[in-house]
Formats: C-alpha cells, structure tokens, sequence
C-alpha cells in the first residue's frame, strides 16, 4: 500500500499470482494486515538477535525465557512454554543451553516429579540487569517514528487482535 492505503498494482499482481481464487472475493485488507503483523515481527526478531541478543549468544525464545524468569522468579516449564509460544520440548532444548551458560537453574517438584520450574541464577539475574537496557534501547527505537498516540493506537488494536482470537 501507499501513503494514501491504496493498492499497489504489484501487490495486486502477487495476489492474482499466488492465488486462482478471483480478487475480488479476496479479503485485501485482511491480507494487508495480516503480512505487516508478520513482516514487522520478522523485523523485530531479527533486529534484536543481531543488534542486541547476538552480544549475549541468546535467541528471540531464549531471551523470552529468562525475562519470563526475570520477572516471574520461578515459573513452571509448562507455563512458560504457553508464554513464549512454543512447546515444552522447545523450552526443555533451550533450557539445557542456558543451563550450561550457567544462567538459570531447573527444579523438580518433589511432590510431583513431573512439574518442573525453571528460576535464574544470579549470573542470569545479572545478565538480565545488563541486557534489559540495550533491549529496552531497541524497542524504542523501532518504534521512533512514531508519534506517541500511533503507539498507543497500535497497542490498543493488537491486544484487540490477542484477545479476540485467544494467542
């Protein structure tokens, strides 16, 4: 779309291309929306890996999980699998490499060994502390463009779009 939300002629060409059925039954501005939900969230991962998470060898998951951890104290595997969007096994694999960093610590419960909760360690405490700032940086950043209200705007709308459709 231009400045003016008008289709581009090559956006419709893509369309025409990608699928048969007829554009006109097409839901254009769902699509418009739905691609620029997950252009700019591609955008956001990569920008943070490279710029920020990269200095402290973590991934986008990675980082979720220990700020879920920084937050939270102590959190169930389970439920910080449901938090960042991905499975157990995700978190179980990501778990292991930040124990080996020394950065968070897992817990068995001893009523129920199949609970299982992950916490910080203070090196990951630490590490938090330092990176959080440099993240915090880059947030704000990618969203400089924009005038306070459009951020607010934004935010009103997508945890409309979180909550309607229960992510």
């Amino acid at each position: 779309m231009n400045e003016e939300g008008e289709w581009l002629p090559e956006e419709i060409d893509t369309i025409k291309r990608l699928t048969k059925i007829p554009i006109n039954s097409l839901n254009l501005d769902a699509i418009a929306v739905v691609t620029n939900i997950y252009r700019a969230a591609q955008g956001v991962r990569n920008k943070m890996e490279q710029e920020v998470l990269a200095d402290y060898g973590l991934s986008w998951t990675a980082f979720s999980m220990l700020y879920d951890l920084w937050i939270w104290d102590s959190i169930e595997t389970k439920k910080l699998a449901e938090s960042a969007g991905v499975s157990k096994a995700t978190i179980s694999n990501i778990t292991k490499t930040l124990e080996r960093k020394e950065l968070c610590v897992r817990k068995t419960d001893n009523r129920d060994r199949r609970i299982t909760s992950l916490s910080l360690t203070d090196k990951g405490k630490a590490v938090m502390e330092e990176l959080y700032p440099r993240f915090h940086k880059g947030e704000s950043e990618i969203v400089s463009g924009l005038t306070i209200n459009e951020q607010k705007n934004i935010t009103k709308v997508l945890r409309r779009v979180i909550r309607e459709n229960n992510f």
